[in-house]
């Protein structure tokens, strides 16, 4: 009976698990639907680059640096004597490179990434059901956020994909991935979106998508979709020494420049005409502010829109358009997104006081951004202050040298290893413009800015003027 009663309790466990199996694998999602619907909208993408065999040659032995020592001599000699008069032309190579793409249209339109047609000769397509090879038309690139239109002839009823809501998915949600790794085409991948909004110093406007979802070589510019086969990112950047960790580019982000690039083959964005940084704990102490959100302006670019709407150095963006502005990513990311001529309305902290700006937006150019050149030696003399600092005053012939319509602030001749100042990133040839926001053209001014500001708060945050541009850094103060 005992033996019955056992043989029983098995088997109703065995049961059990087996049809707790079962149901935890009836949920699991079902792709063979979505893949049928959207696999044939995705292409592979192939391009050829004509290059100089010489040069790819000479470039393979260059050192640091871009110099051909110690091989420059050889290659000379090797060219005086394989292409004397009469023995050769100048020989060229084709580079070739695959990658993906997918279908926007049935006339034809293709997304893909900028990096996988970039100065490429000719551009190949092949559709998910053909052998044959369909040249293709560069329509408009993008290379800030790394998307590329282009077009193949005679296109018609062709598959395409929609695009879906990329701001509505959450991690954890699944997600598909189809492309062309490793050459293989249409090779289809899931997993889960791992995070959002990640930012990879890939470029200025990252907001990137994060999934496991696996992502090779030859994925870049294939879609990554939702459940309902909608387009959620276009698959992108990829960690070379991670495993299931890959990058797609958010398609609320690419809509509006896809859209640019089809009808005026080109992409306009607003630029206010400011650097920014942002902010740490120690600079929102010295700003008075209870956290760290927001865009700290470092310097306001003379004649454009900011400086003609009022805003000034030390400001903070806290929003754009009533939106809230965490950091520097997020703001160049909102400017970007309204059109040059639009007016935008900027809330700023002022001293403490929030105030409300309509500026005018232009037309953003990443030449203007440039990087100043370096500033003179700076000189050893000068006064000690007690956070590691050596400061004196700016002669008048020193101010244009170093960035200066004028000569004003102090000049840090050095900085002591190991100090409060060192650990916060003051480096000697900087210029201190302002201390807590407050003008400092002598020691004293300093000096007085330490005693009573600079101790209530317990921080000193100092606008510097460093190889022409401005920057802001905060040192704590000692207790």
């Amino acid at each position: 009976m005992r033996l019955k009663l056992q043989t029983l309790i098995v088997s109703f466990f065995v049961l059990a698990f087996f049809a707790s199996t079962a149901s935890a694998a009836s949920k699991l999602p079902e792709f063979t639907e979505l893949v049928d619907k959207a696999g044939p909208a995705v292409v592979n993408i192939s391009t050829v680059k004509t290059i100089d065999a010489k040069e790819r040659m000479r470039n393979m032995f260059r050192t640091p640096g871009n110099q051909g020592a110690p091989f420059e001599d050889f290659f000379d000699q090797f060219e005086k004597f394989f292409n004397a008069p009469g023995q050769g032309q100048k020989r060229t190579e084709k580079r070739r490179s695959l990658g993906s793409g997918f279908l926007i249209s049935s006339d034809g339109y293709i997304v893909t990434n900028n990096h996988v047609i970039a100065d490429a000769d000719e551009v190949h397509v092949q559709l998910a059901d053909s052998d044959k090879s369909l040249d293709a038309k560069v329509i408009g690139r993008d290379p800030e956020m790394d998307l590329a239109l282009i077009k193949i002839e005679n296109g018609k009823d062709l598959p395409y994909l929609e695009f879906g809501n990329s701001d509505g998915i959450q991690i954890g949600e699944w997600v598909v991935a189809i492309g062309n790794p490793f050459g293989l085409q249409s090779t289809v991948t899931a997993g889960i979106i791992s995070a959002v909004g990640r930012v990879i110093g890939a470029g200025p406007f990252d907001n990137f998508i994060q999934t496991d979802a696996s992502i090779n070589p030859g994925n870049s510019g294939g879609p990554l979709l939702d459940m309902d086969g909608k387009i959620i990112g276009i698959n992108t950047a990829i960690v070379a020494s991670g495993q299931g960790i890959g990058f797609a580019i958010p398609s609320n982000m690419a809509k509006d420049i896809i859209e640019q690039l089809r009808t005026n083959k080109k992409v306009q964005r607003g630029w206010l005409g400011v650097t920014i940084q942002n902010i740490d704990q120690n600079t929102a102490k010295a700003l008075g502010m209870s956290n760290t959100h927001g865009a700290l302006i470092t310097s306001v670019l003379e004649g454009e829109p900011a400086a003609k709407a009022g805003i000034k150095s030390g400001d903070v963006i806290t929003k754009v358009d009533g939106k809230a502005v965490e950091d520097t990513n997020e703001l160049l990311r909102r400017v970007a997104s309204i059109r040059p001529g639009q007016a935008a309305e900027i809330t700023i902290l002022r001293k403490g006081n929030e105030l409300n700006l309509e500026v005018v937006l232009g037309q953003r150019d990443v030449s203007k951004a440039g990087v100043g050149e370096d500033g003179p030696a700076a000189p050893s003399e000068g006064e000690k202050i007690k956070l590691g600092l050596t400061l004196r005053t700016i002669t008048s012939k020193e101010a244009d040298a170093l960035g200066l319509d004028k000569a004003k602030g102090l000049l840090v001749t050095e900085v002591e290893p190991g100090s409060p100042a060192e650990e916060s990133d003051i480096r000697p040839g900087d210029v201190v413009i302002e201390a807590n926001q407050q003008a400092v053209n002598s020691i004293d001014d300093f000096k007085d800015v330490l005693k009573n500001d600079a101790k209530k708060k317990g921080v000193v945050m100092l606008l510097l003027k460093r190889q022409r541009q401005n920057i802001f850094r905060t040192i704590p103060l000692p207790e």
